[in-house]
């Protein structure tokens, strides 16, 4: 055989072996899923792109509950994260705190982290102690970061309590709902970024499905209520019926009894000393009278000392209707910053509310109505 010959079969000797290693390497290689793809993962996250806004990290944080400190940027591409904007003298955010524990129990093993960003509406809420009394008396296990310059708060352009954003393995913000309600479809959301999380890092997980329905969450018709929220502070005391709107000092008022039937107008009586988030009572008795229209009555108040109510409604004592924190003669104790529960109405209607307010140092913040 000549050298040209022993070339020849050298070579195609050689070409059938490499044929049989990638035909053997090809029969031991596992099948690629498309959804893992490289490529097919860049297209998928190029459509995000096209739909979705990405996330924005936490903004100079002020303090960590139920966690060690920690970035949004650590979690993405390992977990699902829900971020909550909440308040938690906000009757609001409370009532939807039930689903999001409830949440949080079904799915933080499934890779669902929530983050919730206490943002304050009131100076008071930004006291890391009172906040951390909030989360354990509301069962919060998530974590919680205090938002107290509205740093996140302006990074995510928000404007709402509460406000959820679903933020996906990728990063980006796929489901954003405002207030209450519609928790099936957000606990849908939930469902669909976690399956893609599974599918994404192969886990092979299968997500819970079905729609939570926790105990303690309150009911709540939007179409009964007919009152809005009612602020007491200078800043923003559009619904004072009996005074100066906008006023900052100490002002003697005197309502006009006739006329305190009118609905959702606030009136006050005796002396009142007017911040701007709040006003405060500086005579040894004083009054609040309010028209309105729902089922549940809160409000958001402090003292230095305690200071005592008498509640009434529609001149007569609470009775059924009476809050969780309100006693049986209609007596209520102000002093701890927080949501004060005082009428449980057993329906929604038109009522007239009426406080006599037992000693100066009351400072009032809000009505909000349920």
């Amino acid at each position: 055989m000549t050298p040209t010959n022993k070339k020849i079969t050298l070579g195609i000797v050689s070409l059938l072996i490499i044929v049989a290693i990638i035909f053997i390497s090809a029969k031991k290689s596992p099948h690629i899923d498309s959804s893992t793809a490289p490529d097919v993962t860049a297209a998928v996250v190029a459509s995000k792109a096209m739909h979705y806004p990405m996330a924005k990290e936490l903004v100079a944080p002020a303090g960590f509950i139920n966690s060690t400190p920690f970035k949004l940027s650590d979690l993405v591409g390992k977990k699902v994260i829900l971020i909550d904007f909440w308040a938690y003298s906000c009757i609001n955010c409370q009532r939807t705190i039930p689903y999001l524990n409830a949440w949080y129990d079904k799915y933080k093993d499934d890779g669902l982290v929530i983050v919730g960003v206490h943002a304050p509406e009131f100076d008071f809420e930004k006291n890391y102690a009172n906040v951390a009394a909030a989360v354990q008396k509301a069962g919060i296990t998530y974590p919680v970061v205090l938002d107290n310059d509205m740093g996140t708060w302006n990074a995510y352009n928000n404007q709402y309590w509460p406000n959820e954003y679903l933020i996906d393995i990728d990063g980006y913000v796929v489901h954003n709902h405002i207030g209450e309600g519609d928790y099936a479809a957000t606990e849908q959301a939930i469902q669909a970024a976690l399956t893609e999380r599974a599918q994404r890092l192969g886990t092979n997980q299968a997500t819970p499905t079905g729609i939570v329905d926790p105990l303690k969450a309150i009911p709540l018709d939007n179409n009964g209520v007919q009152s809005p929220e009612t602020y007491f502070g200078a800043a923003r005391n559009q619904y004072l019926a009996n005074g100066t709107q906008g006023t900052v000092g100490n002002q003697t008022l005197t309502p006009n009894l006739g006329n305190t039937s009118q609905i959702n107008a606030l009136y006050l009586d005796g002396t009142w000393n007017f911040q701007n988030q709040y006003a405060e009572t500086v005579s040894p008795t004083a009054g609040i009278t309010y028209h309105y229209s729902a089922k549940h009555v809160y409000m958001v108040a402090s003292a230095k000392n305690p200071v005592k109510l008498k509640i009434t409604i529609d001149g007569q004592l609470p009775g059924i209707n009476a809050g969780a924190d309100v006693n049986a003669d209609g007596s209520s104790t102000i002093q701890a910053n927080r949501l004060y529960d005082l009428i449980d109405g057993t329906d929604y209607g038109s009522h007239t509310l009426h406080i006599e307010v037992q000693g100066a140092g009351l400072d009032a913040y809000t009505f909000t109505f349920g």
